[in-house]
């Protein structure tokens, strides 16, 4: 399993519309091969930050099939013209992993 992580900052003012753009691209991606879960976190303290976690099968299901597809024409389209800088993406392989469920 591989974890994309990228911080975006997306333009102040544009917050809402940004959202609204990453409900119909998280359809996009959930749809590619090697796809397993993402999730998009707003910073409380900077209102218009942005964490995206994206779980991946293997390193090259984003970097190859994903980037490489048609999807990511349209994903980039959709979100790319909301970010200011551009992000910087990372990606990790878990080290060790401590889950713990509340109880119901």
């Amino acid at each position: 399993m591989v974890l994309e992580v990228a911080f975006l900052h997306v333009i102040p003012g544009r917050e809402a519309e940004f959202e609204a753009a990453f409900a119909k691209a998280s359809t996009i991606i959930a749809a590619m091969h090697g796809y397993r879960s993402h999730r998009l976190d707003r910073c409380i303290e900077v209102t218009n930050k942005y964490l995206l976690l994206v779980q991946w099968e293997a390193l090259e299901d984003h970097t190859v099939g994903f980037r490489s597809s048609d999807a990511y024409t349209e994903w980039k389209a959709l979100l790319h013209h909301f970010y200011d800088p551009f992000p910087t993406v990372e990606h990790f392989t878990p080290v060790l992993a401590n889950e713990q469920r509340q109880a119901e």
